[in-house]
Formats: C-alpha cells, structure tokens, sequence
C-alpha cells in the first residue's frame, strides 16, 4: 500500500475508534480490568460493608478481632492483544474481512488502555508467531499497532493456537491483560495451553466470525476455497441436506469451543462481520 493511502487509512481507523473509546469504552474498560492489576497495601479493622472475602485471618487471630487487607490498584497495566493472522482472516461475505474488523477492534482496545495509561503490546501469529511488538505507552507507538495490523503480510497461512499462547506465557512476564483474537478455525487443541496462560494472566478471547461460517445460504452450485489449506471444494447449496449437515458441524464446533473456554474460566464474546462490535464490546466488558 502506498504511504500516502495507508496514513490515510490509519487516520480513519484512529478518527473512528479513538472517538469510540473516549466516549463508549474507557469507562467500561477501567471498571472492567480495574483491580486486576492490584498491589497489598495495608491491612486496617473490618468495617460494617466490607466484603469478607478480604479478612486476613492470621491478623485477625492474632488481634482477636477481624481486620481486613487493603490493596491499592497499580498505577498501570499491561495489555498484550494475541492478534491472528492466518489467511482464513481474509474471508468475509458480509461488510468487510474479518480481517479488517480486527484491525478496528485491536485499535479500540489500544486507544482504551492508553486513556488508562496503560502500556499496550500486540504479538502476530499464524501457525508460527510472526511478530512481536513490546507493550508500551503513547500515541505514536499506537498508530505503529494500526499501521502493522493493516500491512502486516504473515510468512504462513495456516493457525496454530497453542504456539501463540505458550509463546505469549513465555514472554511476557509482568501479569497482563491479554487479548485473544482469532476466527479459531482450527482443530489443533489449545486447551491446556489456554488455561496455563489464564493462570498466569487475565485473557480474555474475541471471537470473529462471518455469518455464512454458521449458516449457508442457498445459492446453488458454489466454489469454495480453504485460505489456509489451499483446497477448493464445489458445494451445492440448494440441498438442504447439505445445508443442515453444515449447520449441525457449526454448532458442535460452536459448543466445543465454549466448553475449552468455560473450563479455562476465560471471559468471551463472538463478534461478527455483519453486526457492530460496540454491543457485544460492552457486554464483556460489562460482565466482568
């Protein structure tokens, strides 16, 4: 892309997702990642009111009467967005690539951390990690992010989970808050990779998805091609035994993928091509 054009599209991307983030996300942002970055400060009497949950029991036993740990919220976290970039990423039917919808919600993501002051980092993945970017603060190194996830162009096509997550479990020491995102079109298992990283940080998984990924519409006789494997396969849409063997695999594969999250205790939403990502942004954030 030619400078002129991709300065052009970062400032769009910035316009767009900075304004959302000032004015949708950084509250929501802060309430829902505040106190995962907390350090022990004192411990004072219990007070009517006080969640029980932070009695300190040895101080307590040893005063004969209850008292309470009282933790400060570090001043700064860090975000590391786990960015797939994998060619079926370059798929969409609907308004744009899921590709292209990533790139806007690592920028909002960034921009809210930022109004946190918080430092932000990205690792790009396929099958291999492509790149690594170290969290750090400021605009210039945000608008880097965006220039990156709009140019970046992988080595590999194919995706492997469980590379991206035991090299982001190893490189990252500080505890963060880390952004999964993917399509998660994959059959390689990640599950213990997943829960290890979730024991040591605070991830927390978008999922992008293009409706016909879940439902196919009947258009009769269509080409398909795997971006990934590079295998083509004619299809015809018109049978609806096609149509709801296609669907049924969809929702095993919907129900597998809750299951791996719900037993790494990970905080998730789908997120999909067709439909704005502000809703289901702020029903995670809400619900943590």
């Amino acid at each position: 892309m030619e400078t002129s054009a991709l300065l052009k599209k970062v400032r769009k991307i910035e316009i767009k997702t900075r304004g959302l983030s000032s004015q949708i996300f950084s509250g929501e942002y802060h309430s829902a990642f505040k106190g995962r970055g907390m350090a022990f400060s004192e411990v004072r009497e219990y007070m009517p009111g006080d969640d029980v949950r932070t009695i300190d029991w040895n101080v307590t036993a040893r005063f004969n009467a209850p008292y309470v740990k009282v933790f400060e919220e570090e001043r700064e976290l860090s975000v590391v967005l786990l960015v797939d970039v994998s060619a079926s990423g370059l798929f969409g039917t609907q308004k744009q690539f899921k590709q292209d919808l990533i790139t806007e919600l690592c920028a909002v993501v960034a921009f809210s951390a930022s109004q946190n002051n918080d430092k932000i980092g990205v690792i790009f993945f396929s099958d291999k990690i492509e790149k690594f970017i170290p969290p750090k603060k400021g605009k210039s190194h945000i608008l880097r992010i965006i220039r990156e996830l709009i140019e970046f162009k992988p080595d590999n096509v194919n995706t492997n989970l469980e590379v991206a997550l035991k090299y982001m479990t190893n490189v990252i020491k500080k505890r963060s808050v880390v952004f999964l995102i993917s399509d998660f079109q994959t059959e390689l298992p990640f599950a213990d990779a997943l829960k290890i990283a979730n024991k040591k940080h605070d991830v927390v998984a978008l999922r992008i998805i293009d409706k016909t990924e879940n439902e196919i519409p009947n258009i009769g006789l269509v080409k398909l091609k795997d971006n990934e494997s590079g295998n083509i396969l004619w299809v015809d849409t018109s049978s609806k035994k096609f149509r709801t063997q296609f669907k049924a695999n969809q929702l095993k594969t919907d129900a597998n993928l809750k299951e791996v999250f719900s037993r790494s205790g990970i905080d998730t939403t789908s997120i999909y091509t067709h439909e704005s990502y502000i809703k289901p942004l702020m029903n995670l954030f809400k619900n943590r």
